[in-house]
């Protein structure tokens, strides 16, 4: 890491000479960014699970802890880094004003631009924590039965009376044969939510519960003519090629260059040739990006590369005149966003 921190010392310094009086900007480079998500199904057995048919009479349980991971799909995006490897000079003997906006990365954003601050980001209080909050521990609505019990075949006993018992009180409740019926409609939708949830959790020791997160998995790479290879499998998620079980994710890039066109000399026009500037800006090129899992494709995306770009100069007669352009650029690409005076 040291050489190659010096070498890049040296290859910035290389650029502007000692008492040269210029400022210097690089072009962009484009790395490929993958977001991929998938979800992961985490399912967990009841303690109970073994009474679940014969006192409850279900049967579908969960007779095992189980995780579960499916990738669903990728995003396809990209990330601008700076091209050390592509610096632009411009100096003070150029015949142009010295208008350049260039922002904290070394890459130019803009010529002639109105001065302006970058304002700070706006202040996001934490909300997660909060100073006096508890953190809420949910317990099952036990019956006291359950906890005097002997053995776990009495506690499940007890627990599956708390069911029924559970399910009477939300029947005489809709029927209206309660003594204290909740004051309106309202209050009922409360109470009859609260005892849906009760039963619930004493049912999940029985039959079980699942619970289903989507989860990301973000991977970079430079646009280059090869495949790259991830791993995935059902049971251990993202992984590496030493798993028997994994599938394979097969990333493909297809690189089109930017190049210039041949010049073909006409004999019989022979144009003068326009003073250029100092001035350039990236025509990019593009990559096709596909990623492949498992026979499908979970995401393709044309993109631009900026590092497989061309530098075109602008012309030096763009700066004259008693108006100067406004310029923008592409701090993706380089390109040029907009030219207006």
């Amino acid at each position: 890491m040291l050489v190659g921190a010096m070498m890049i010392s040296a290859m910035h310094a290389q650029v502007v000479d000692q008492g040269e009086a210029a400022l210097v900007y690089y072009s962009p480079k484009t790395l490929v960014s993958l977001d991929f998500a998938y979800t992961v199904e985490t399912q967990e057995m009841g303690i109970y699970a073994q009474y679940a048919e014969s006192m409850l009479g279900a049967t579908e349980v969960i007779k095992e802890n189980k995780t579960t991971y499916s990738l669903t799909h990728v995003q396809i995006g990209t990330r601008t880094l700076t091209d050390y490897e592509r610096p632009h000079k411009v100096t003070a003997d150029a015949g142009i004003p010295l208008l350049l906006t260039i922002n904290e990365r070394g890459m130019l954003v803009g010529y002639n631009l109105p001065p302006f601050e970058k304002k700070p980001a706006p202040f996001r209080p934490d909300t997660c924590h909060k100073p006096g909050a508890r953190n809420r521990v949910s317990v099952a609505p036990y019956p006291e039965e359950v906890l005097t019990a002997a053995n776990p075949l009495a506690q499940a006993h007890a627990v599956a009376k708390q069911i029924f018992h559970l399910r009477e009180t939300r029947m005489y409740l809709l029927n209206g044969e309660v003594e204290h019926a909740p004051a309106d409609g309202r209050a009922m939708q409360l109470v009859l939510a609260e005892l849906d949830k009760q039963e619930r959790t004493l049912t999940e020791l029985f039959v079980g519960k699942k619970c289903t997160r989507t989860e990301h998995k973000r991977v970079e790479m430079l646009p280059e003519e090869q495949e790259e290879l991830f791993f995935f499998s059902t049971d251990n998620g993202f992984t590496d090629a030493e798993n028997i079980d994994a599938d394979t994710i097969r990333v493909n890039v297809v690189l089109h260059p930017q190049e210039f066109k041949p010049v073909v000399e006409d004999k019989k026009k022979k144009a003068k040739a326009p003073e250029v500037s100092p001035i350039v800006y990236n025509l990019p090129g593009s990559g096709d990006v596909k990623v492949v899992f498992d026979g499908r494709t979970l995401g393709s995306r044309t993109i631009p590369v900026a590092q497989i770009g061309v530098d075109v100069p602008l012309a030096k007669s763009v700066f004259s005149g008693a108006e100067l352009p406004v310029i923008i650029f592409n701090e993706k690409t380089g390109n040029i966003l907009s030219i207006s005076k």
